[in-house]
């Protein structure tokens, strides 16, 4: 098990003018980070992985497909712009060093058609992830795609959707991330979700019930953590929350107010929270 850190709290584009808070999060004690993925070429992500490397962590990616890029739609043009947006992340990912990509790759981002998902638009995510999937494969890039709570993507929603879909993508570069945050929200049994999932999970999200600091809400840790050894886990453990500190930012995750006193409680205490949780959860 690793114990990662996503920068978003921070920022949505990582340069070396964030070294400082790298070589804290180092110095805290995480063995790597989470790199949001929304801009750049893999160049930039080349000199940012030689950065991490000269630093000592390691690194995952979070990603989303943005407006025009939906691989679900009727429309052709969008379904190829899904798929180039897709290939330039996995280009981007294996220039950073980044073997998991993960996030909603599965349809665009704030996106609603006012209905539930219908099996044509399954069809068409089914052929953009084969396709997604044989290139990411080529490239030693994992997709670690998340299902998000209602009131931000339709297509999927919970695990027994993710772990259905996964089963009929079929695919070794396609798989699945639980989160903490989205489960609260949309499973029955949140804990009792990581079984359903756990036969395609690679990735993990810690994220607290309020997206803040983790191990300060109602998520119930010590039985998240029991439930992932007893599914064998053994991939990142990675904390993901959000502020206010990027006015877009915020609006996008829907974050309005505060839900820390700074930045360093959430990194120094939910480092602690979690390393301390997984190591009673025996």
């Amino acid at each position: 098990m690793k114990l990662g850190f996503n920068l978003l709290l921070w920022t949505p584009h990582v340069t070396a003018q964030h070294e400082g808070i790298l070589r804290d999060l180092k110095k805290t004690g995480y063995d790597g980070v989470e790199i949001p993925m929304f801009e750049g070429d893999p160049e930039h992500y080349a000199r940012l992985g030689a950065l991490l490397d000269k630093i000592g962590l390691e690194r995952t990616v979070v990603s989303v497909l943005g407006p025009g890029n939906n691989p679900l739609a009727a429309d052709k043009a969008q379904q190829q712009a899904a798929l180039a947006r897709a290939k330039w992340a996995i280009d981007c990912c294996a220039a950073l060093g980044a073997p998991i990509l993960a996030g909603p790759m599965h349809s665009e981002l704030g996106f609603f058609s006012g209905n539930p998902a219908t099996a044509a638009e399954r069809k068409r995510g089914l052929a953009f992830h084969r396709r997604a999937g044989d290139y990411a494969a080529k490239r030693n890039v994992r997709f670690a795609l998340e299902a998000l709570n209602r009131f931000e993507c339709y297509f999927l929603n919970t695990m027994e959707q993710l772990s259905d879909y996964l089963d009929e993508v079929d695919h070794p570069a396609v798989k699945a991330m639980y989160d903490t945050f989205h489960s609260n929200i949309e499973e029955k049994e949140p804990v009792g979700a990581i079984k359903t999932i756990k036969k395609h999970m690679i990735h993990v999200h810690i994220s607290e019930n309020d997206r803040g600091t983790p191990g300060k809400g109602h998520v119930p840790w010590a039985a998240t953590y029991k439930a992932l050894r007893a599914a064998k886990y053994d991939g990142w453990l990675t904390i993901e929350a959000f502020g206010r500190a990027m006015p877009a930012l915020a609006a996008a995750t829907r974050v309005w107010r505060d839900f820390f006193p700074n930045r360093e409680e959430v990194y120094k205490f939910g480092y602690k929270s979690m390393k301390q949780g997984w190591a009673k959860a025996r």
